[in-house]
């Protein structure tokens, strides 16, 4: 089950590790605190909303049992296919970014933590189809959480180094593995 959990939070990463890309290659101090702020609000925010889904999934879990496992297959397909379809509409649109004029401080944190909130939304959405399949959720929300602050802090330095482009990719893996995990889900309840 860890495994499984690593590859969903790898995932569920990957959006805010594209956002993260685009946020050092924009960034005029993307060093270690910046790296660390934004590692920091992706984070607790990805930590947070499985809960959130999984708490309202659970609420709702007595009346869909016997369609749990097709649910739980539509919403990492919708997740997952939202992703994809947004790497490669977004990647069309950002051949050359613009990163715009500067902000100040607190326009850059109302930025931050709503560019957080949004990238975790998905995260949600699975937490409310994990309600209804056996995990151990508050395990899997901190390997999210973990995962997620990793994986934001090292997409800022590289966005530094490399710029926004690389983002689109890692967003359109993130999608092909939560459709696979979906798939997973549905074929062990089907075929099991």
């Amino acid at each position: 089950m860890i495994a499984t959990s690593l590859v969903l939070a790898f995932s569920l990463s990957m959006d805010s590790f594209a956002a993260a890309l685009g946020r050092g290659a924009c960034s005029r101090r993307a060093g270690l605190p910046e790296a660390m702020r934004v590692g920091a609000a992706f984070g607790v925010c990805q930590f947070a909303m499985p809960l959130v889904g999984w708490g309202v999934g659970i609420a709702f879990a007595s009346l869909v049992e016997s369609v749990d496992h097709w649910i739980a297959f539509g919403l990492l397909l919708a997740v997952g296919g939202a992703m994809l379809r947004n790497a490669i509409l977004d990647g069309e649109e950002d051949a050359e970014e613009d990163c715009g004029p500067a902000r100040s401080p607190r326009a850059e944190w109302l930025a931050l933590l709503t560019t957080a909130v949004a990238t975790s939304i998905d995260a949600a959405a699975v937490g409310a189809g994990l309600a209804l399949v056996d995990v151990d959720m508050v395990t899997t929300s901190v390997l999210i959480g973990v995962v997620t602050f990793a994986v934001a802090f090292g997409g800022v330095l590289i966005g530094r180094a490399a710029g926004a482009h690389l983002g689109r990719w890692a967003e359109m893996a993130g999608g092909v593995v939560l459709i696979g995990l979906g798939a997973k889900i549905l074929l062990e309840h089907t075929l099991g």
